[in-house]
């Protein structure tokens, strides 16, 4: 089981790391295609890495799903986002063990700059739920889309909101004595992302590197 002040200590950690990103990703030409961040915080046995990816990168579009092609492409990033070990791999030594996934798409008016969660919210899922599978509220999500964009066409929609999908993992980690680095396949499931800023903060170090399809490695 992860320990609570382990986990509180990282949830702390990562909140103010999340908030910085989250600012980044509007300040920095709203969001740059093609540039996902990666936060890896590690304390005693616990173990999270959350990634902020544009929704470009993910699903090919910014705006809500409109088109079944668009709902089904939705569909499976989100499936594919809860499957951890798909995404993320650590040193097997360390005997890492994912505890909880937290998948959740949001989006922001760039115009009044204004946040809005929209769509599909997966959180604390254990390796059981994994197995036994997961369920979306299609016809709620689409319903609550249309609301939002009507009168609006879809240019409007690619210039004026921004999308983005934001996941969490976290590990307890039997010898995190061993835990000395991971690796993501990202690159390979999202080919739209270029590089990775990721930022790590270990009991052994806090650093902050950027990754791209030749250099998918982060030390630990």
């Amino acid at each position: 089981m992860l320990k609570t002040h382990n986990l509180a200590l990282l949830a702390g950690l990562i909140t103010a790391v999340s908030a910085q990103a989250e600012e980044g990703f509007r300040q920095h030409e709203a969001h740059v295609h093609g540039v996902v961040e990666m936060n890896v915080a590690q304390d005693a046995d616990a173990l999270l890495v959350e990634i902020t990816a544009p929704g470009m990168d993910v699903v090919g579009f910014e705006h809500p799903p409109q088109t079944s092609q668009e709902h089904q492409a939705l569909d499976q990033a989100m499936a594919l986002l809860e499957q951890a070990d798909d995404l993320i791999t650590i040193n097997s030594a360390a005997g890492c063990t994912l505890e909880h996934s937290n998948v959740r798409q949001t989006s922001h008016h760039h115009d009044h700059d204004h946040d809005a969660d929209h769509d599909h919210e997966h959180h604390d899922h254990d390796e059981g739920a994994h197995e036994s599978g997961h369920h979306h509220d299609h016809d709620e999500d689409a319903d609550h889309h249309e609301e939002h964009h009507h009168d609006h066409d879809g240019d409007e929609h690619e210039h004026g909101m921004h999308t983005a999908f934001s996941i969490q993992y976290t590990y307890t980690c039997r010898d995190s004595g061993k835990l000395d680095h991971l690796s993501t396949q990202w690159f390979s499931h999202f080919p739209r992302s270029h590089e990775i800023h990721t930022n790590v903060f270990t009991d052994r170090q806090q650093t902050a590197i950027k990754l791209n399809p030749d250099q998918t490695e982060v030390s630990l």
